[in-house]
């Protein structure tokens, strides 16, 4: 019931037991951890977490906002020309602001389709439709009803496991709506390692839908 109520909000939990004299939380982007000491009980534990499930709630939106703050958002870059990241290397021209959107959205719509081969049979969810959008406030969206998902032309800037990541984690909305526990349990299933991916681009520019 923990899990399913951080879920909802859109919080994953993850508890380590370690040399640690007492229970410790530290809320993240998207992410709930507890630290506590090895001679603890699993009942214990989940005492002091039910807790804290309100607090970690209440204060996330908080600490997203103080995440993005450290870190200049994409999507507010300067329109004077500047170098170009594609797929997290730097290339050797300089863009306006407005001709780089349209040579990122030139480079996604190029490889998407192939990303989408790849990653839909491995999740077992296939869209209808698939498009390319300038948004400001998050990587990717998914319309369950109409299968339709939607991708940030600002990802190729990152490295490609990002956009392969925020292909995985739409198509999982296929099988689950929510961001329930069932829902990051399918996407750990299609992509063992999406967790890093997932923090590379928390907290860059928006968030996952």
């Amino acid at each position: 019931m923990v899990r399913q109520h951080l879920a909802q909000a859109g919080i994953e939990l993850q508890v380590h037991k370690k040399r640690v004299k007492n229970i410790n939380f530290r809320l993240k982007p998207y992410t709930l951890m507890v630290s506590a000491p090895a001679f603890i009980s699993t009942a214990q534990i989940e005492q002091a977490i039910a807790k804290r499930v309100s607090w970690a709630i209440d204060n996330h939106a908080q600490v997203l906002e103080q995440h993005q703050r450290k870190h200049r958002p994409l999507a507010d870059a300067s329109t004077a020309d500047s170098p170009i990241l594609l797929w997290g290397a730097e290339q050797s021209i300089t863009l306006s602001h407005d001709k780089k959107l349209a040579y990122y959205r030139e480079q996604l719509a190029a490889i998407m389709p192939s990303l989408f081969d790849k990653w839909q049979p491995v999740v077992g969810a296939y869209a209808q439709e698939i498009r390319l959008k300038k948004m400001h406030t998050r990587w990717g969206s998914c319309n369950t009803r109409a299968r339709r998902i939607w991708l940030s032309v600002y990802l190729p800037a990152y490295p490609l496991e990002c956009t392969e990541y925020v292909i995985v984690h739409e198509l999982c909305h296929l099988h689950h709506a929510n961001h329930s526990h069932e829902f990051w349990q399918t996407v750990a299933t299609a992509m063992p390692d999406y967790r890093y991916w997932h923090d590379m681009l928390a907290g860059k520019t928006g968030q996952l839908d």
